[in-house]
């Protein structure tokens, strides 16, 4: 599950440690606990919309700014989910024109009325997992 608190909390951090700051002069700047803010860069809090705008302030940037790059970094996870949830391979024949798939079938028939298989003609196969 994606947490937007997270996602934001990154951010935040980010934007931080780009202007070279600590979280004490960020703290103090934005009137909010050192521990606090902690929590929020860790997403561990959720921050209220005035926190949030406390924080921007300290920080000097626009909250807009902050929130397109979470809207950025939610999609990106997003997308990143909906890959991870898709089959890895595709269901036998799912590619197939009718005319293929006509084909594969005679040859699996063909097969199938071929002789038994015994020790002298089977053949091994290893998988490597």
């Amino acid at each position: 599950m994606i947490l937007l608190r997270r996602l934001l909390g990154d951010v935040l951090r980010r934007q931080r440690q780009r202007q070279g700051r600590t979280l004490r002069e960020v703290s103090s700047s934005a009137r909010v606990s050192l521990g606090y803010l902690s929590e929020v860069e860790r997403g561990q809090k959720e921050a209220s919309s005035e926190l949030l705008a406390a924080i921007c302030d300290a920080l000097d940037v626009r909250m807009s700014v902050l929130m397109r790059e979470v809207s950025d970094e939610l999609a990106l996870a997003e997308l990143a989910s909906a890959e991870a949830m898709r089959p890895v391979l595709e269901p036998v024949g799912a590619g197939f024109t009718p005319n293929e798939r006509a084909a594969a079938e005679r040859q699996n028939n063909d097969r199938s009325s071929a002789a038994p298989i015994s020790a002298d003609n089977a053949v091994s196969v290893v998988v490597a997992a």
